[in-house]
């Protein structure tokens, strides 16, 4: 930790983010998740700490309501940091979506959108839950993005999410349900993304990968589980496929994703990819079309 003076604040510096001190009055400013973030377990301290919260939990317990103490609060909010998936771009991917002539190079733009907005958890922290009501608003350039905590029991957020310029408008609702299962928490994310092309009249129908956090052996968190995104309009569809390291960490692949695009009235598959969705992630023409073999 480094302290720096500047014109007459006290402005201590970590990796995770920075606390001014003015007068008295503290104030936090939390940095964004960081894409290239270590999601691993950084010192033995933190699993004995962790472990001991689960002691008296039996496997298969509903831990929606389990309150977690403030040294494992990150400081900033769930809604913040589900803001921040559409917010925080290095590179405008959303603004791509509607860009493109073609159906399924828009496809594609969604699809490699939707990868994109996934961040490496830090493992031992968690945001605090949102009160009931609580908004977080953020706007840059084009884009306007608000959320909502609609629920307290269970605890549902909303997002809304335009750019005026693109004409492309975000719908989110979710609910998530973490499960103890004896060795690890799984984060299943219920509810669904809708991405909506206003100008071309198409809507895209997506769910979220779950979250697992794993204890024992290997400490850890990752994305897992099965994604499909789909298009009624345009006739497409892709199946995703999030993997993790196996249970001692010795096969599996950190952070991988694979998956298809297909036509869904003849399951006819038009592109592979398969990957890592914080890295490189190319793809892989296979239907005799148009299409030049491109990166996803």
């Amino acid at each position: 930790m480094l302290e720096v003076k500047s014109n007459g604040n006290l402005m201590i510096r970590s990796k995770k983010w920075v606390t001014i001190i003015k007068d008295e009055k503290k104030i936090f400013l939390s940095r964004p998740h960081s894409i290239n973030g270590d999601s691993e377990v950084d010192s033995p301290k933190s699993i004995q700490r962790i472990s001991s919260l689960f002691k008296n939990i039996k496997p298969g317990f509903d831990l929606t309501n389990f309150k977690l103490p403030p040294l494992f609060n990150l400081p900033k909010s769930h809604l913040q940091c589900y803001g921040e998936t559409v917010y925080c771009m290095g590179t405008d991917m959303l603004s791509r979506c509607n860009q493109a002539d073609s159906p399924v190079d828009r496809f594609i733009s969604v699809v490699a959108w939707n990868i994109s907005t996934l961040r490496p958890p830090i493992f031992g922290f968690a945001p605090y839950n949102p009160i009931l009501g609580e908004t977080h608003h953020v706007s840059r350039a084009n884009l306007n993005v608000l959320l909502e905590q609609i629920s307290h029991h269970p605890p549902v957020s909303a997002l809304h999410a335009t750019d005026e310029k693109q004409k492309i408008q975000l719908i989110r609702c979710q609910l998530c349900v973490p499960k103890f299962n004896g060795i690890a928490v799984v984060n299943e994310v219920r509810g669904k993304r809708q991405l909506k092309l206003l100008s071309r009249g198409e809507t895209y129908e997506m769910n979220s990968p779950d979250l697992l956090i794993r204890i024992l052996p290997t400490p850890g968190v990752d994305w897992d589980g099965d994604v499909r995104i789909r298009c009624p309009e345009n006739g497409l569809e892709a199946e995703l496929h999030y993997g993790h390291k196996s249970f001692l960490g010795l096969r599996g692949s950190h952070r991988s994703v694979k998956g298809k695009i297909l036509e869904t009235s003849t399951k006819r598959t038009l592109f592979e990819f398969n990957g890592n969705w914080d890295r490189y992630l190319p793809s892989r023409q296979i239907s005799d079309n148009c299409y030049n073999e491109g990166q996803c």
